[in-house]
C-alpha cells in the first residue's frame, strides 16, 4: 500500500477521487493534467493495492467508460508493522 502511495501522481489521483467522487478516466486525466496512458498505469498500481476500484459502464451514446472510485482505507504505521514487512524487502548488493 505504501509503495502505491509513494508517487505524487497517485496521491493526486486519490485526492481527486476522494474530493470529487467517482470519475471516468478521460475526465480524471484532464483534471489531474496527465495523459490517459500514464493515468492508466497509476490507476492499475492503485487498484492492485486495493486503494481504488473500477467499473466499466456504457454511456447513453454507447461509449464504454471506465469509472474509478477511491476505497475507504486506513492503516497504522508502527515500528511493529515496519518490522513485519521488512523481511520482504530486497537487499542491494554492497558497492
Amino acid at each position: 500500500m505504501l509503495s502505491a502511495l509513494d508517487n505524487p501522481h497517485r496521491l493526486r489521483i486519490i485526492a481527486a477521487l476522494a474530493s470529487g467522487g467517482r470519475n471516468y478516466v478521460s475526465q480524471l486525466a484532464r483534471e489531474i493534467g496527465i495523459s490517459r496512458p500514464l493515468l492508466h498505469l497509476h490507476l492499475q498500481k492503485l487498484e492492485d493495492a486495493g486503494l481504488v476500484t473500477s467499473q466499466l459502464e456504457l454511456s447513453l451514446d454507447g461509449k464504454a467508460l471506465n469509472y474509478f472510485e477511491v476505497n475507504d482505507f486506513g492503516f497504522e504505521l508502527t515500528p511493529a508493522a515496519i518490522a513485519k514487512v521488512a523481511n520482504s524487502l530486497t537487499t542491494k548488493p554492497e558497492k
